[in-house]
């Protein structure tokens, strides 16, 4: 995307502090991203945890992509736990992007690095096969048409490697959340599984290129490596939330 793009066609979002945590905010109604001071590299929002689970399907990915940025709250969590991990971040607002440092997002260097572009065009033009590919973008508006389209899908299907892995954030509340499983599905089969998060607001989907089952590593539901301890106490409700949703899936 071009540098000279008006500006003034991204909302600029704003940042909202309390003592412990800051957040980015499009509305003060909707949390986009909340990072606690103290400890930025945390997965504070249940569904980024749960986001997180993908280690159960693919412990130590060479590439990572993701679209949206936020707050950085998975780039953060992937920098600093995924050290042999080669990671991109994708993100269209430039308003986004010029708040991270406030998010302690690191500094691009040879392995980590955030481009402003759009998420749809970089899924169908891929310049790499992907092995992990997570996808979290939202606007003041919702999850955007062109990240929720069938071609998207499709594309986020051929961005992988063989047996690569997506996981796609969708809002549980959204009147076509149902419309976009089915194009999902569409895109990567019948073995897509759907793990709410903690609250009910959002739904995570894992889809694989191949069999999902099969990508499952049942020691991280049990002791994710690259983990210190508070980090794995917190991520493993929803690791094991995950896991029971694929056992379940598989007995079904």
């Amino acid at each position: 995307m071009p540098e000279s793009a008006d500006l003034a066609q991204y909302l600029k979002p704003f940042v909202y502090e309390t003592l412990n945590t800051r957040a980015l905010h499009f509305s003060i109604s909707e949390i986009q991203s909340r990072m606690q001071t103290q400890r930025p590299h945390a997965l504070d929002l249940d569904y980024t945890r749960t986001m997180a689970a993908f280690m159960l399907f693919s412990p130590e990915p060479d590439m990572l992509a993701m679209i949206g940025l936020g707050g950085g709250s998975m780039a953060k969590f992937c920098h600093r736990f995924l050290p042999a991990t080669r990671i991109k971040v994708i993100e269209i607002n430039p308003h986004v992007i010029a708040l991270r440092e406030q998010f302690c997002v690191p500094p691009d260097d040879g392995r980590f690095k955030v481009r402003r572009g759009d998420g749809a065009d970089f899924v169908r033009f891929p310049p790499y096969r992907l092995d992990v590919l997570l996808v979290d973008g939202f606007d003041y508006d919702g999850q955007p048409p062109a990240l929720c389209s069938q071609r998207f899908y499709d594309d986020c299907h051929d961005a992988l490697q063989p047996n690569g892995l997506v996981v796609i954030n969708l809002h549980a509340g959204h009147r076509d959340c149902a419309v976009h499983v089915a194009r999902i599905r569409r895109s990567f089969g019948s073995d897509v599984l759907l793990v709410a998060d903690a609250d009910g607001s959002n739904t995570i989907v894992f889809a694989c290129k191949g069999r999902l089952a099969g990508r499952f590593k049942p020691a991280s539901a049990r002791r994710p490596e690259h983990l210190d301890a508070d980090t794995r106490a917190e991520l493993m409700p929803a690791f094991q939330a995950v896991a029971r949703a694929l056992g379940q899936a598989e007995s079904a």
